[in-house]
């Protein structure tokens, strides 16, 4: 498998169209301009790993284009999706503030581009820009915030049709309307749908064979059509 340190730099994207939901989104113009300094932008092919749980912090990582998959894995082997990271989101960000190793994997989705900045250079960035400091500590908390929930939804959640109801709603929160219902594309397989809700692929096969015998939500290859949300959210504990 490929990772960060095959693949050579190409361009930044000082002009992306995902200025507004990117990381550092809110800070000064000349702030901006000292993280443009910083950081490199990277292109991907599709499964590539940007790092791997345990290792040393080399930086931080930022997509620009594409998803990545972001996993752990327990001394037994067994993996848990955490979820997908999406374009505008910093992965890796506490590491590259703490020093800590790297607390999960990331593997990305889709071919894409990705800016990195070494961890040495992040933190001297942080250190001389204030707005900079702040617009990370908010992203920490956001960070903190989806772990709860994420939490929440496992830990209570009373049966894998509520587990996957209120994956499958998720997504469709980012999907495309249709007149037959949300269009979502996904790129995660049976077995990786049972690691993201903990449970097995057989079980996460007979749930979404249930959903689409009930007209609910249909998953064929890559697409998903949520058809009916108010049933799926029937599912929900108040």
């Amino acid at each position: 498998m490929r990772t960060s340190q095959d693949l050579g730099t190409v361009e930044g994207c000082r002009d992306c169209r995902r200025r507004d939901d990117r990381f550092l989104s809110e800070v000064s113009a000349a702030t901006m301009r000292a993280y443009e300094a910083v950081k490199s932008t990277n292109s991907y092919p599709q499964g590539a790993r940007l790092f791997g749980e345990g290792e040393e912090p080399r930086g931080l990582f930022v997509l620009c284009q594409g998803r990545a998959k972001l996993s752990l894995t327990s001394s037994e082997g067994k993996v848990f999706i955490l979820g997908t990271a999406k374009p505008g989101e910093a992965l890796a960000l506490n590491s590259a503030v703490l020093g800590t190793p790297y607390d999960m994997t990331a593997e990305l989705l889709d071919a894409g581009r990705v800016h990195f900045v070494r961890r040495d250079a992040f933190v001297r960035f942080l250190r001389e820009h204030a707005d900079a400091c702040v617009s990370v500590a908010a992203d920490l908390a956001d960070n903190y915030h989806s772990a709860c929930e994420q939490i929440r939804s496992l830990g209570l959640s009373g049966s894998v049709l509520e587990k996957l109801a209120r994956l499958l709603l998720d997504w469709a929160s980012n999907g495309e309307p249709t007149g037959q219902g949300v269009r979502v594309k996904t790129r995660l397989t049976h077995e990786e749908i049972a690691q993201t809700i903990g449970t097995t692929r057989e079980t996460v096969t007979r749930a979404l064979a249930e959903f689409k015998h009930r007209r609910y939500a249909h998953l064929h290859g890559s697409l998903l059509l949520i058809q009916n949300r108010e049933a799926l959210g029937s599912f929900l504990r108040a």
